[in-house]
């Protein structure tokens, strides 16, 4: 069986343009969390939002390009780009024939889709722009990687809601492990920032109305994020011969459902696929020194997850380091996972754990070493990386040092 190792990162979020600067944001405790962009005043319950600031698609793409891509695609090929560059890979024509591509959204163009209901229903015109639908699909993301590079192996996008993206990063996993792929560029995006989708999240009466605040005792909800991260990913032997920096390990990946409730967590299945991920890893639960909590900052996700890892690590769990980044580059939906990996995989190699930001007074029902406020120095030999979504649909990523 072959071992999977991370050799390239890409990043776009509220937190910074490229990997680099999400890296410092998160070291430094920096939030992303700013007021609303292009929303009116007063038209939502919730005024902040961690948006992606400054982004132009005209310096990242031609005109024509512009009209097919919806800003979660846009997202996605600007953090690919990066994890290309970053890996340093040189394209063959028959490494481009094995190479895999998946891609995890849980809405995909939606800011389209807004944008052209708003013709229909509010300006009652009788057509729509004729890009919706390429616009609108979940798998335009890797649809245009693919195309952009010239990859020509397996590609495909994952919808898992909130484990989106790390169902695509463990599915790679999976596929270079077995031959089906000889590299994989895997991760997610998401642009969740139109009016509509905005105007569902309120109506879900998840959203903090000031910050996020995961594992305190005040805690009052999450905040939506935006952004997109790719990761390179490559058998060991084949990025030892090229002499390709080495991020960290894939070890594992464990999925479950809670087959419980379409909205309310249950314990027993994040539970499961931590204990699934440390198998499928070689891994036990005392070689975990961090743990990339999924960590909404809602009332009823944190304390059902800080009771799985407790159900899993036993004793240790509560110093076991965990901690929650979507306290500062927000929940990204379908790219979080993607976004944790990064800071996860990162944690791993330069040796410090991010902290979950604007920690207050600590939950008793949150027994855990939470990381509070500040970065902390901290060699570890592995880390799990937690996503939980909506539907009960959990997805776990077990890192090792390289």
């Amino acid at each position: 069986m072959r071992r999977v190792v991370v050799t390239g990162l890409g990043c776009i979020s509220a937190l910074g343009p490229t990997a680099r600067e999400f890296w410092s944001a998160l070291c430094e405790g920096r939030s992303g969390f700013e007021p609303l962009q292009g929303v009116a005043p007063g038209s939502l319950r919730f005024a902040h939002g961690a948006q992606v600031r400054g982004f132009d698609p005209a310096a990242h793409f031609e005109p024509r390009q512009v009209e097919l891509l919806d800003r979660f695609a846009q997202f996605a090929l600007v953090s690919a780009r990066e994890a290309v560059r970053d890996a340093g890979l040189e394209w063959t024509p028959a490494l481009k024939e094995r190479a895999a591509v998946i891609v995890g959204s849980a809405i995909g163009g939606q800011g389209s889709q807004d944008a052209q209901f708003v013709e229909l229903y509010r300006r009652n015109r009788d057509r729509v722009h004729p890009l919706t639908i390429p616009r609108v699909m979940s798998c335009a993301g890797a649809s245009h990687i693919a195309m952009e590079l010239g990859l020509t192996g397996p590609t495909f996008s994952v919808s898992s809601a909130c484990s989106s993206a790390s169902h695509a990063i463990g599915q790679a996993l999976w596929m270079l492990r077995g031959g089906q792929a000889d590299v994989a560029l895997a991760g997610g995006s998401e642009a969740p920032f139109g009016f509509g989708s905005l105007k569902a999240w309120e109506a879900m009466r998840v959203i903090a109305p000031d910050t996020c605040r995961p594992f305190s005792r005040d805690r009052k909800g999450m905040i939506l994020g935006e952004g997109g991260a790719m990761l390179v990913l490559e058998p060991l032997e084949a990025a030892r011969a090229r002499g390709a920096r080495i991020y960290a390990e894939l070890a594992g990946a464990g999925f479950s459902a809670d087959a419980h409730h379409i909205t309310q967590p249950a314990v027993a299945g994040p539970a499961r696929a931590m204990r699934a991920a440390l198998a499928d890893g070689g891994l036990t639960p005392e070689t975990i020194g961090y743990v990339n909590a999924h960590g909404t900052g809602t009332l009823g996700n944190d304390p059902v997850e800080a009771r799985a890892i407790h159900e899993v690590f036993g004793v240790r769990a509560p110093a076991l380091a965990t901690s929650s980044t979507k306290s500062l580059h927000g929940h990204a939906l379908g790219a979080a996972g993607a976004l944790e990996a990064v800071a996860t995989v990162l944690a791993l190699h330069h040796g410090v754990l991010p902290p979950t930001a604007n920690f207050t007074t600590p939950d008793p029902e949150c027994d855990l070493d939470v990381v509070p406020n500040q970065a902390r120095a901290s060699r570890v030999e592995a880390a799990l990386s937690n996503s939980f979504a909506f539907g009960g649909l959990n997805a776990v990523l077990a890192f090792r040092a390289p």
